[in-house]
């Protein structure tokens, strides 16, 4: 192993690891190559000066960055002769190591397939597709989702302040919520996907009247009414567009292209 900071990693040395004196000595060590650094501009003034060396070798980045940086690096480790895959760490650090740890990939496949076995040290790997971009936006929708859920349990939490209410007490109201929500969207993605949107089980008309009341109440609380307002606002388009009595999945139309 190899790291840019010669302090760090001293935990991986006691439990076996070797230190590399310089990153060309850690590559010329392996036929895998793993690299996990700042961004991607760092990766290429990493990895650029030691084409040679990594040439036949795998070259695994899990670097957090677009898909177009992804792109870029594949292309010139195809130049090289280097196989490539592109990854995600959907995982805190203290979860590297564990099933828990979700890792997404795409890219080379042979390359994915011949080290699978090491990669499942680090997490449960899935592998996209042999575009190396398609990890990218993976990780973002991951993420936006992640903030999503964040932001609606901190402005539920600020209504329910308002009323006395702890979030300790709110919590697991909430979580009982998500849980019923996460149930629906196979049903949801399997008519995105289909084009077709039955609204059995509540059409947008429905929920925008409910949003109606999620505004007027923290309205009347004195609390932000921001993001309810955003929601809604969302439903308003579609119904303006003739979707009310669509299912709540016919609201991806409004995420598709800027307004």
């Amino acid at each position: 192993m190899w790291n840019r900071s010669t302090g760090k990693g001293a935990d991986l040395i006691g439990r076996g690891a070797r230190r590399a004196a310089s990153a060309g000595e850690a590559i010329a060590a392996s036929s895998l190559v793993i690299v996990c650094i700042t961004d991607n501009n760092a990766v290429r003034e990493l990895v650029q000066p030691l084409a040679a060396e990594l040439r036949g070798r795998t070259l695994i980045n899990l670097t957090s960055g677009s898909s177009s940086e992804a792109g870029d690096i594949s292309g010139w480790a195809a130049q090289h002769e280097i196989a490539y895959v592109h990854g995600a760490v959907l995982a805190a650090p203290g979860g590297i190591g564990t099933d828990e740890a979700a890792i997404l990939y795409s890219g080379d496949r042979d390359a994915f397939d011949k080290h699978n076995s090491v990669l499942r040290k680090l997490g449960a790997p899935t592998f996209l597709g042999n575009d190396p971009g398609l990890a990218a936006p993976h990780d973002v929708a991951v993420l936006g989702m992640m903030w999503t859920i964040l932001n609606a349990f901190l402005h539920a939490a600020a209504l329910l302040q308002s009323a006395g209410v702890s979030a300790t007490a709110l919590a697991p109201v909430l979580e009982g919520g998500i849980a019923t929500t996460t149930g629906w969207l196979a049903g949801y993605a399997e008519q995105i996907d289909a084009g077709a949107f039955p609204g059995d089980d509540a059409t947008i008309a429905t929920h925008l009247a409910a949003m109606t009341q999620l505004v007027d109440e923290n309205s009347a609380r004195g609390v932000g009414t921001d993001l309810p307002r955003q929601i809604k606002a969302v439903a308003d388009r579609a119904v303006a567009e003739g979707l009310g009595r669509s299912s709540y999945a016919a609201m991806i139309s409004q995420f598709r292209s800027p307004e």
